[in-house]
């Protein structure tokens, strides 16, 4: 009987646990570990940070979802991971107090990101200064915290509002849009837009770079780029920007910055909703002798090294699209995969800057959402065949995925509003595109209206039917 361990509930490893609960989980030992006993449908949180959804509509618990599905569940924080042969387990600090040890024929790291906003001083709800929409205490927090500011606003009073990234490698700039778009809406519905100041601070090269290096789409023989969307977005809803921008150090009243031609500013606020950069999640990695091999396993950031070509400058990793990994294994633990934000990619997909000051200022790739739920089906699949037939049989790199975003604007099915955004292949190839800046532009597309705000509410609905592994969740794709 093989022994399947899954660290971590969210998008990749709560999908990938579902695939191997289904086909292995009566014949063999499929383990999940993850520190919350919930499943948090995280794009919806930014709805719960303007008022407009009640924090549990975003929730279910995992144990009935497992009992259902033959997998094992252990609520706690894996703290270690012993990889050598013949002696290969996770040590779980449980959420009662204990530790366990729960051994693996094949582990699957899936934990998401550690939040640093240690990373940028005086950044964060608990130790600083600003708010965050990246986990459900941070953005019940956010809601309390912006829902303040619209008293005072009430009140007469005006007020500063920066949202954006709070590091100059932070990523997931696609969250605080959202955030920063649902705030103008829901501000115009309550009649107070005009005592708020909006400003996008992000360290992104270009509007609308996303730290995929933007998109561009054919609109009625016109080329039409994510920069030119997202900046008519803010004209038409009085946003200013600024842009190649990397926050340096948070106070109570200002936030300081560096830019790319290194000049150094602050910029005041009263309220501020800033991404931190995502970092691995800290696990010990030990040898069979208890030496650290953490290096075998991971890169200084804390990301699982996968079947990916590191070291490549950007030039060349431009260049080579099979540079990005296809089957997500570890090359020194063929039994150790990771999925997610817990995967080390092998550089940016937006092209990287590091000012006269010698501070980089580039946006990490994204491993979320769509690409986080493929990468878990590819990994789980490929586990139930080395598990079934000794051999992998699915391979799919972010050079060759299409992902889909639907960034909401508005929540209302009356009025609300959001964009569409279709992106293929994720990671550029300018071999199989090289006329269109390494996408294909015939499904590549972007879109805004109401249309699309339906989308987002059915999505909704859909995925959380899906990852409840209800009737027919393997037909909605991830």
């Amino acid at each position: 009987m093989a022994k399947i361990v899954v660290i971590g509930a969210g998008f990749a490893g709560h999908t990938a646990a579902l695939y191997l609960g289904n086909k292995l989980g009566k014949d063999h030992s499929v383990t999940v570990i993850n520190k919350f006993d919930s499943f948090a449908y995280i794009p919806s949180w930014i709805w719960v940070g303007v008022g407009h959804m009640k924090p549990e509509k975003t929730t279910f618990k995992l144990k009935p979802v497992y009992d259902r599905m033959n997998i094992k569940f252990v609520l706690g924080s894996a703290a270690e991971v012993h990889p050598d042969q013949g002696d290969q387990f996770v040590v779980v600090n449980t959420d009662d107090g204990t530790t366990v040890r729960v051994e693996y024929d094949y582990l699957l790291v899936a934990t998401g990101p550690k939040l640093n906003f240690d990373g940028t001083p005086g950044l964060g709800p608990e130790k600083g200064f600003t708010s965050s929409v990246c986990s459900l205490p941070h953005v019940i927090q956010t809601r309390d915290r912006y829902l303040e500011m619209v008293e005072r606003m009430k009140k007469g009073e005006r007020v500063k509002m920066v949202m954006g990234t709070g590091h100059p490698g932070a990523t997931c700039q696609g969250a605080a849009f959202e955030y920063i778009v649902n705030v103008h809406k829901d501000l115009v519905k309550k009649g107070l837009r005009d005592k708020a100041e909006l400003l996008w601070l992000s360290n992104e090269r270009a509007v609308g770079d996303f730290g995929v290096r933007g998109i561009s789409v054919q609109q009625r023989g016109k080329t039409l780029s994510s920069e030119d969307f997202i900046s008519a977005v803010f004209k038409d809803h009085g946003i200013k920007w600024q842009v190649q921008t990397g926050v340096t150090r948070v106070d109570e009243k200002k936030i300081y910055w560096e830019n790319y031609a290194g000049e150094r500013g602050e910029t005041g606020y009263d309220f501020a909703m800033l991404i931190p950069q995502f970092l691995g999640q800290p696990m010990k990695y030990v040898g069979k002798d208890g030496q650290d091999v953490s290096e075998k396993v991971v890169n200084k950031a804390g990301f699982v090294l996968v079947d990916g070509i590191y070291g490549l400058s950007y030039d060349v990793l431009e260049r080579n699209p099979d540079a990005w990994p296809s089957q997500y294994q570890n090359p020194n633990y063929p039994n150790i995969f990771a999925a997610g934000i817990a995967f080390a990619p092998p550089g940016p997909i937006s092209r990287p800057f590091t000012n006269p000051n010698r501070l980089a200022i580039s946006a990490a790739p994204p491993r979320t959402g769509m690409v986080s739920g493929i990468i878990g089906r590819i990994v789980a699949l490929n586990i139930v065949d080395l598990v079934k037939r000794g051999r992998m049989t699915h391979a799919e790199r972010m050079s060759e995925m299409v992902a889909a975003c639907i960034a909401s604007m508005g929540d209302s099915l009356r009025d609300g509003n959001a964009a569409v955004m279709v992106i293929y292949p994720v990671v550029p190839d300018m071999k199989r595109f090289p006329n269109e800046e390494g996408r294909d532009m015939f499904v590549s597309h972007m879109e805004m209206g109401v249309s699309g705000a339906w989308m987002k509410r059915m999505l909704h609905e859909t995925f959380i039917w899906k990852l409840r592994a209800l009737p027919g969740w393997k037909i909605i794709p991830e």
